[in-house]
């Protein structure tokens, strides 16, 4: 069954469409709920939302959300302000979230957050049209500490030096790879997966014998 956009009050959404492509996610993102039950769709719908208003949700954004949801506005303030993946204010293009936890403070996170800070002229919670500078608490990615989050993508095992590249590379538009900067491979040891391997053809090429796994 498809499932349409309901129209959103007219003093309140008129600044706020959704494109042609989003308003096909949006009745996908509704066909997973019950009709009776639009509002379980809010997360997604107030994602959505943000990435076709810019990276942030503006009054009309959120009204525009409301009315889909069939939710008074007031309940949609209340997730967009709890969670801090969505912006009530306007952001840069790329929103760098430096994280602060104690594996990438341990790590060096106090200079990646200065070197962004000299680097990009802001304070923390400054933004300008490039670039928008947060601290965070945990993103999950530890052992490869300290780690920032850019818009979608994790950048990993950094040090002020690669930072700096890291956002000159956007700066001219550019698309850097994701992960570890440091050349490893994903939380592997830094010295590689063929350590092992080094180890155990070391100490069977004394007994004379093949290393493990490799053919007869």
């Amino acid at each position: 069954m498809s499932l349409h956009l309901t129209a959103a009050p007219a003093t309140q959404a008129d600044d706020f469409t959704l494109s042609a492509a989003a308003a096909q996610q949006a009745e996908a993102i509704f066909s997973r709920y019950p009709e009776n039950q639009r509002a379980s769709a809010m997360l997604p719908l107030l994602d959505l939302v943000q990435r076709e208003n810019g990276g942030w949700l503006s009054k009309e954004a959120l009204h525009f959300v409301a009315a889909q949801c069939g939710v008074a506005v007031i309940r949609v303030y209340e997730v967009a302000s709890f969670y801090s993946l969505f912006y009530l204010e306007p952001v840069g293009r790329h929103v760098v979230q430096v994280c602060r936890t104690t594996p990438c403070w341990l790590r060096g996170s106090e200079a990646l957050t200065a070197c962004a800070k000299r680097k990009l002229g802001l304070e923390l919670g400054g933004h300008n049209a490039d670039f928008t500078l947060l601290e965070v608490e945990c993103l999950g990615a530890c052992a490869n500490a300290p780690m920032v989050q850019i818009n979608d993508a994790y950048y990993e095992d950094l040090t002020p030096e690669r930072f700096e590249a890291l956002l000159d590379d956007l700066a001219q538009g550019n698309h850097p790879n994701e992960g570890s900067q440091s050349g490893r491979s994903a939380s592997a040891p830094l010295g590689g997966t063929a350590v092992l391997q080094d180890f155990d053809a070391s100490v069977n090429a004394g007994r004379g014998l093949a290393p493990f796994g490799s053919a007869d």
